[in-house]
């Protein structure tokens, strides 16, 4: 017997695939067609096990659809644009673009040599002038349609570098390379008007129903639809101190605890913040604070996951309801995203407010009373009384209930001329504007005469200047290239001004699904023939970080795309399946953590098909998983076992099918087993996406093989009887069934371990290859058991056990069970009710 070679198997295997172009699909209208998708890769380096495990995933899935007769479309690319490159250009003085390219070539070596199934003639790169060139054609439709516009808006500065600073660039409030303090400034930038699509997006939720419930949560609390109003605080007016704004609008949904709003809360994004510090005597020391908030973690800031900071602004406001004076305080928790950015903070009826002025010794006033409840005295309370109740202590309108108080508290608002009634989102317009090189400059000019142009579609695309020293230190950097500033206007043909900012990588993942549908268009942004085949997407894997961004932004642009009239479905992906993190040592692999394990040293161990085989086994596909290397001992040995089970059936001939051979019950036994494993490998993996209980049921599959082939002298075990290329010396049924039940395994654990099986499938002598072969047939007449086992009760309680064949009828089960000799005791002398029989389950005997 040959011994398992995995290397020389996988080299063979992955040159026949990329000869054959085995996984490049065409619109076929006559297949059915199903497209797999992962998340876009960044190209950082080294892919680590953490990150492979998705990919692995994804052509479990694919491998199975084309197995199962689908037109499977699988493809890849590389999100390729973005700070990390740039980082990296500044820390070791490598261009971006060579930084990124020599990742990718790394990168893709790694994912052929895993043997993943991508249509490769479909890669794309957004940093390719072919792709992003239409990241500038959807920039001007969107302009067209007042859904790109320009404002101002704060960002981080770093004096120093003369540069601007994304957040995470700034570290305990200084620029991450020069170490300066960080300061803000407030800048123009461009933002994609997404609120106007906010109720499409949280309605079509609604019908995303193989989404996870977690990830629909997160999206429609980040939308976050509130009814509510809209009140004005008047400023305190104090001398020469003037701020750009006379009042301060918050949003609140319960309007019923005003009375109760004993101070101000800003974010530190909002637009009066910059104003404050300068009208401040301790301006600089409130910069250094609000920068710091700034650059916390967004979504620990959303959930409230940090330790709440804030402090006072010295500035007041008036409660406009209680005409009191109150303080203004910048918080960390309280984001520019929700509301006006600024709320009325009523700490006895809200549990952050309350933690809040707890740590500051702020306020805090009761106002609502529950019902049958003592009256709470302010200093006595442990939490917040979030639940509705009675308003108290609040005027006119004490004694009200909670939702009588909104409506009569809104309306005295209206009348007062501070507020009104409001539906408000939690979602915010989306800031696109980068000042970084990196990224897709934005095809807009600058005229003195015209004003703001679109760059002609004709122009397009605006290519990225190369820059020969790449230094991140000054203005934008397209700023410093004059040629690329300077240019024509497309109106009047004067001297213009480029834009120099550039976009957020966001928008390039926000519709690159749609591209691969058409990678090579040159004419358009793609045929929507071919999208209205492939789309949209079947099955979409990737991390749960991308929950709330990626995945609104890209419904966005769905939704856009279908008002352009460019494609007719609503939502972008039918299916999502968020994978669990591989950790190492407890904690998610990182290079900075120092606990990545590289798949190619694996690779150069075991092969391929071991790590792949490990990494879906080792835990469900949502589930994280803790690394260690000994299971892949144990991933390996069970494929040595599984090639010393098959390869020596190549070597056997004349094998008949099992319905052209009389069975023995062992016979029948075993296909049993094969059929039953069939259909459980068929349900985990296409409707549970279960791949570790799928390879489980394999493994028990491998098992009964052996122990049958042991027992009947077949296969491996016929060699020591010297029966070697001859079945006629053995039982002709027992080689029926086992070539029956190895070549299912084979085809069920192609998707795994697609090299090893590729190989066995050849030595059992198909020469056409998996790809042309199919999913194995469930046959439920064949799966199910001869002999079944039906529970008899006697008034609910069990007497009795009948083993009994499966075909029994009901008439011949009542009888079989009423003659059953214990139960006949059971019942001696007493009067027979009814007899409840539930076919092949249970007998009940109701006696009295």
């Amino acid at each position: 017997m040959a011994d398992y070679d995995s290397k020389t198997i996988e080299r063979k295997w992955q040159q026949c695939w990329q000869d054959t172009r085995a996984f490049e699909p065409s619109e076929n209208s006559e297949l059915k067609k199903f497209y797999c998708l992962v998340m876009f890769a960044y190209p950082s380096g080294h892919a680590h096990v953490g990150h492979v495990r998705n990919y692995m995933i994804g052509d479990v899935v694919a491998r199975t659809k084309r197995l199962q007769g689908f037109n499977v479309l699988h493809p890849f690319g590389w999100d390729a644009f973005g700070l990390p490159a740039e980082n990296a250009a500044i820390s070791h003085g490598t261009h971006p673009e060579i930084w990124t390219r020599d990742n990718i070539a790394h990168m893709k070596g790694q994912l052929k040599r895993l043997g993943i199934s991508y249509s490769w003639d479909r890669e794309l790169a957004t940093c390719d002038q072919e792709y992003y060139r239409w990241n500038q054609w959807l920039f001007l439709k969107m302009y067209e349609q007042d859904l790109a516009y320009r404002r101002r808006s704060a960002v981080n500065w770093c004096p120093s570098c003369q540069t601007v600073l994304a957040n995470e660039q700034v570290v305990e409030s200084v620029c991450w390379r020069c170490g300066a303090e960080v300061k803000s400034r407030e800048l123009a930038q461009w933002f994609l008007r997404i609120t106007r699509y906010a109720d499409e997006l949280l309605k079509g939720s609604e019908g995303l129903n193989q989404w996870p419930e977690k990830v629909l949560t997160m999206q429609r609390n980040w939308i976050g639809r509130s009814e509510g109003a809209l009140i004005k605080f008047p400023i305190v007016t104090e001398q020469n101190q003037s701020l750009p704004s006379e009042h301060i609008e918050v949003f609140t949904t319960r309007i019923d605890t005003i009375y109760g709003a004993t101070f101000l809360l800003l974010s530190p994004e909002h637009s009066l913040v910059d104003a404050i510090a300068d009208s401040s005597p301790n301006g600089e020391d409130l910069r250094r604070q609000v920068v710091k908030f700034r650059a916390l973690d967004r979504t620990a800031r959303l959930t409230g996951q940090i330790e709440k900071e804030g402090f006072n602004t010295g500035r007041r406001a008036i409660n406009p309801f209680t005409g009191e004076s109150i303080p203004i305080w910048i918080a960390n928790f309280v984001l520019a995203d929700y509301g006006t950015g600024a709320i009325m903070a009523v700490p006895a009826h809200d549990q952050r407010d309350f933690e809040f002025a707890r740590n500051y010794d702020l306020p805090i006033k009761v106002v609502i009373q529950q019902e049958d409840h003592d009256r709470c005295e302010d200093s006595m309370l442990e939490v917040a009384l979030t639940e509705p109740g009675k308003v108290i202590d609040s005027g006119e309108f004490s004694g009200l209930t909670s939702k009588e108080a909104i409506s009569t508290m809104l309306r005295a608002a209206e009348k007062m001329n501070i507020g009104n009634s409001k539906v408000q989102f939690r979602l915010k317009d989306w800031g696109i504007s980068r000042q970084r090189y990196w990224g897709t400059p934005i095809p807009i000019v600058y005229c003195d005469i015209c004003g703001t142009q679109p760059v002609p579609y004709e122009n397009l695309p605006i290519i990225l200047p190369t820059i020969k020293e790449f230094t991140g230190r000054g203005d934008s950097p397209l700023a410093q290239i004059q040629e690329f500033v300077e240019t024509t206007c497309p109106l009047c043909e004067g001297p213009a001004r480029r834009e120099t900012d550039t976009m957020d990588t966001f928008v390039d993942s926000s519709w690159y699904f749609y591209r691969y549908c058409d990678p090579k268009n040159n004419d358009e942004l793609f045929d929507s023939q071919k999208v209205k085949y492939w789309a949209p997407v079947d099955f979409y894997s990737g991390g749960v970080e991308h929950a709330i961004l990626h995945l609104i932004y890209s419904r966005f642009f769905c939704k856009v795309l279908g008002d352009l009239g460019l494609i007719t479905h609503k939502e972008p992906f039918t299916r999502l399946l968020t994978q669990g993190m591989v950790l190492r040592n407890g904690s998610v692999m990182s290079k900075s953590k120092g606990n990545v394990v590289d798949p190619d040293e694996i690779l150069s161990t075991y092969g391929a098909d071991t790590l792949r085989l490990y990494e879906m086994f080792v835990a469900p596909p949502e589930k994280e998983i803790e690394w260690t290397d000994t299971g892949l001992d144990g991933s390996h040995r069970f494929l040595c076992r599984v090639w010393r089970l098959v390869e020596p059936f190549g070597s056997v001939t004349d094998i008949p099918a099992p319905k052209d051979v009389e069975l023995s019950e062992d016979d029948r036994t075993l296909r049993r087993k094969t059929h039953i494993t069939i259909d459980r490998v068929s349900v985990d993996l296409d409707r549970r996406v279960h791949l570790n209980t799928a390879v489980s049921a394999l493994m028990e599959l491998v098992n009964e093989l052996y122990s049958f082939c042991e027992r009947e002298q077949i296969g491996a075990f016929q060699f020591v009887q010297g029966n070697k290329g001859d079945s006629s010396r053995g039982r002709k049924g027992a080689f029926a069934v086992a070539k029956e039940g190895i070549e299912a395994l084979v085809l069920m654990i192609s998707p795994f371990t697609p090299h090893l099986a590729e190989e066995l499938w050849e030595i059992l002598g198909h020469r056409n290859g998996i790809s042309s072969a199919r999913w194995p047939i469930y046959d439920p007449d064949v799966a199910m058991a001869s002999e079944i086992v039906v529970p008899v009760q006697v008034n609910g309680k069990v007497r009795a056990r009948l083993t009994t064949t499966a075909e029994i009828s009901e008439d011949e089960l009542r009888v079989e069970a009423l003659n059953e000799k214990s139960i006949k005791e059971h019942i001696k002398g007493k009067k027979i009710i009814r007899v409840v029989v539930v076919p092949k389950k249970l007998v009940n005997v109701v006696i009295r």
